[in-house]
């Protein structure tokens, strides 16, 4: 991204907010007469400040009479054109024969014919500022990746072997072979929320757009910047996050596929009816099985909406969600930390502002800004207004909020996820859910939309539920450095959202069969990290972080029977003050 935002080239189309057109025709090659230019030049001009007058009122839009918008408009680009003029299909038609000879070769499977397993770095595409490129030095400043320092926005990356606190690698164990996956994945990167929230980068640009702001030395790009992120949608990086995890996949699982072939059956993925769940699954879909996707597999899409029972957005049939002293208590202490961790930044960057008043909502702001700007258009100047520690306390902000708002610190995360794991064990078991009590869709569990017998399963979701997910089954190595203070960054953190659910976050259930073990073992693989779960009933310690799926589904059941999802989501309880938890359930303190 340029510094300030360029006019635009003679015959583009550049429009502001919510739709006003700025286009320059290109140059006429002969020369008209002198009168007919004079009244030209003038009706356009009368023409173009109509038009501004029409729609500069937006949200405190203001376009100068040069045409360049005021610091902070929103700037969209729309592309396609509604109605191109140069559109014949038949002119330029897919298929016109004389394909060549063909023939597929084998399926791919690097999880379990490698001898190490493909890292993935997660920033192909993003340009990082200057100051924090990597590979100019060799001190521990030159190894500092800023992209993996902003919680939920930072895009995935393969975590450290060891970091979730088992020392191995994911691909299968030297005596075991792969046999089925389950895959849970989050959405691409996406743009921000309404682009006329009071909160986010949308706030700090309504501020500087209602304001007579003036920026020198580290802020003068502000003088001419413009608002440029969408609302919600996935950007081209998470169009292309999700399509490299769908080719990433089927390097490593692609082996799978000959169990369906075998069967003359189709694998059946899921995802949810948001615009960017399901463009998520069909980019992974575009990278897992390539184009065209006819007949290669069945897309399950299942409703996001208030009334629809799904387990892949559970927070929608939950009452209690909304109520924001039991569902967003990572609010406060979050806000805290911000003012703590960025009261300097707020003097730093006031220096070089006038017309505005820099709070530390403002500065927590363009960090986000930042980060979204990155995803989005590959660069952004916010990133380079903030030092390494001032990155630290971003993410750790996101760390509080999301332990507390929708992880193992929050009342509600165990009911929320509790309906995912029942399909789990459903699966794991090829039994059926007897009783659909939690948010779980008696409708959509039937042979067609949830069958059984499958050696590989794709989910997509949001953030907050592959974490509503890890909570719910009772993958406490994530909670054992406690509740997360407001004053300070804890040593050794145990929840890190940047590794557990960045965009484009992945959960593998990998079942193995071990020459070496007795009956079928599970494994859980987060964003390539396998996590311990000898903290299950019944799993024992294993250096790779296995347990028998026998003694894995009892203790999930264990999990089910003690969680009452009416309770937790629709009765009336209230949440004392100071009181914490690390399971995600409301206890007897709270009930």
């Amino acid at each position: 991204m340029s510094p300030s935002p360029k006019l635009p080239a003679l015959g583009s189309d550049i429009k502001y907010s919510d739709g006003v057109a700025l286009e320059l025709d290109s140059p006429c090659t002969q020369r008209p007469t002198a009168l007919r230019t004079t009244a030209a030049f003038f009706a356009g001009i009368v023409v173009t400040l109509t038009a501004v007058a029409q729609y500069a009122s937006w949200s405190g839009l203001y376009l100068t009479t040069g045409l360049i918008a005021a610091p902070g408009t929103p700037e969209w680009h729309d592309y396609p054109a509604p109605s191109p003029t140069n559109v014949f299909p038949s002119a330029f038609p897919s298929d016109v024969g004389y394909p060549g000879p063909t023939h597929p070769g084998a399926e791919p499977g690097v999880a379990a014919t490698a001898p190490a397993y493909p890292l993935h770095s997660g920033s192909a595409h993003l340009v990082p500022p200057p100051h924090f490129a990597k590979g100019k030095g060799k001190s521990k400043k030159d190894k500092f990746d800023i992209f993996r320092h902003w919680g939920s926005l930072s895009p995935w990356y393969s975590v450290e072997q060891g970091a979730f606190g088992v020392d191995s690698s994911p691909e299968a164990p030297e005596t075991c072979q792969i046999t089925g996956v389950h895959l849970l994945h989050r959405h691409g990167a996406r743009y921000p929320a309404d682009v006329k929230s009071t909160r986010g980068p949308a706030r700090f640009a309504a501020r500087v757009r209602s304001a007579s702001v003036t920026a020198s030395g580290p802020l003068r790009f502000l003088n001419d910047w413009t608002y440029k992120l969408g609302q919600e949608g996935l950007t081209p990086f998470g169009r292309a996050q999700l399509f490299d995890l769908g080719v990433s996949m089927r390097m490593r699982y692609g082996f799978l596929l000959k169990n369906f072939t075998a069967a003359n059956i189709l694998p059946v993925f899921r995802t949810e009816s948001q615009h960017r769940m399901l463009a998520s699954a069909q980019n992974f879909a575009l990278g897992f099985f390539g184009y065209p996707l006819d007949n290669q597999y069945q897309q399950v899409v299942t409703i996001e909406e208030s009334g629809f029972n799904n387990t892949l957005a559970p927070y929608r049939s939950c009452r209690n969600n909304a109520d924001i002293r039991k569902a967003y208590r990572g609010i406060s202490p979050s806000n805290e930390w911000i003012a703590i961790y960025l009261a300097k930044a707020v003097r730093r960057l006031q220096k070089h502002i006038s017309g505005i008043e820099l709070d530390a909502a403002d500065v927590f702001n363009m960090q986000e800004m930042c980060a979204y700007e990155t995803v989005a258009l590959g660069f952004s100047k916010f990133c380079e207004l903030f030092t390494e520690k001032e990155w630290e306390g971003f993410d750790y902000a996101y760390d509080i909020n999301f332990w507390y708002g929708v992880g193992f610190g929050s009342p509600l995360s165990k009911a929320l996820g509790i309906g995912y794991v029942q399909e789990l064990v459903s699966r794991l078991t090829q039994t059926p859910i007897e009783i659909h009590n939690s948010s779980t869709n008696a409708t959509l569990h039937n042979d067609l939309t949830f069958p059984f017998g499958h050696s590989l399963y794709v989910d997509a979701t949001h953030e907050v539920v592959i974490i509503n997910v890890l909570t719910a089954l009772g993958l406490r190595s994530f909670a054992e450095t406690g509740p997360l203070p407001a004053d300070h960054i804890p040593e050794g953190l145990s929840f890190k959202t940047s590794q557990v659910a960045p965009f484009a976050a992945n959960v593998q259930f990998q079942i193995l069969s071990c020459s070496s073990e007795p009956g079928p073992q599970i494994r859980v693989i987060v964003n390539d990290g396998a996590v311990p779960l000898n903290v299950l009933k019944g799993c024992p310690d294993n250096q790779h972080g296995m347990c028998p799926v026998d003694a894995f589904v009892e203790a999930q059941k264990e999990h089910i029977r003690t969680t009452d999802w009416n309770l937790v989501c629709n009765e009336d309880w209230k949440v004392p003050e100071g009181w914490n938890t690390t399971s995600g359930y409301p206890d007897s303190y709270a009930l």
